[in-house]
């Protein structure tokens, strides 16, 4: 009997990220690392999840946390989930630069980081896959459209992030093309969530749904896109 595929989800201990985490262990039958800043929230998490769950305290923007990755023994899927969401209110004449590096500490530097730290083991697997975990306001198609929704949320700091992780999602793409990994950007829509204040109309499941898609991707699944729970988002 093979061994279960193991799954690392960064910022799973709440939110959309506990639901991928939920759905890979429970669906897919998958062993899965909690990624969690905070030791004791993580196991909390891992606990709720069942045995298929196990907590890893992780902060994307500390090298020392990021470099303990590299002694993984066995990875088939990271999702990089975690992110910040930091301004409120304030146009982009208005955002401090301060507020820029911060958001793009966690959202683009730390999946970088992440990601070059486990590619080795993610090397392993026959099937590996990368998931980032970006939005539908990182879309240039739909912020340039004056009429579309999108454009009414001037977020600076929020949106250039996740247009930048759209750009770092192609570029492991292109550099992983050939090899047994994927490399694809998960647009869950606005869900309900602590970052928003639990506004969204969507919930975590359902924002989960797009990131375990491209999670379980079989080998003829596409790389270097962009998708939400119906297909192909526009960069």
């Amino acid at each position: 009997m093979s061994e279960p595929r193991v799954a690392l989800v960064t910022g799973a201990n709440k939110g959309i990220g506990f639901e991928i985490a939920k759905l890979l262990g429970t669906a897919h039958g998958m062993k899965v690392l909690i990624g969690a800043r905070d030791a004791v929230r993580g196991k909390e998490a891992a606990a709720a999840l069942g045995d298929f769950a196990t907590a890893v305290v992780l902060d994307v923007t500390d090298e020392e946390s990021v470099a303990a990755l590299g002694a993984l023994e066995r990875l088939d899927v990271l999702v990089n989930n975690a992110g910040v969401l930091l301004e409120r209110g304030a146009p982009p004449s208005g955002t401090p630069v301060d507020l820029l590096r911060q958001t793009f500490e966690t959202n683009v530097y730390g999946v970088v980081a992440v990601t070059n730290a486990t590619l080795p083991v993610l090397r392993r697997s026959d099937a590996g896959r990368i998931v980032n975990l970006s939005s539908g306001l990182g879309s240039l198609a739909f912020t340039t459209e004056p009429s579309h929704v999108y454009a009414q949320n001037p977020l600076l700091a929020y949106n250039a992030s996740k247009s930048a992780l759209n750009a770092v999602t192609v570029s492991f793409a292109n550099e992983l093309r050939g090899t047994a990994i994927k490399v694809n950007a998960a647009d869950p829509g606005y869900c309900a969530t602590d970052m928003n204040g639990h506004a969204g109309p969507r919930t975590p499941v359902q924002g989960a749904t797009a990131a375990v898609r491209l999670a379980t991707l079989p080998a003829d699944g596409p790389t270097g896109g962009f998708f939400d729970e119906d297909g192909p988002v526009p960069w």
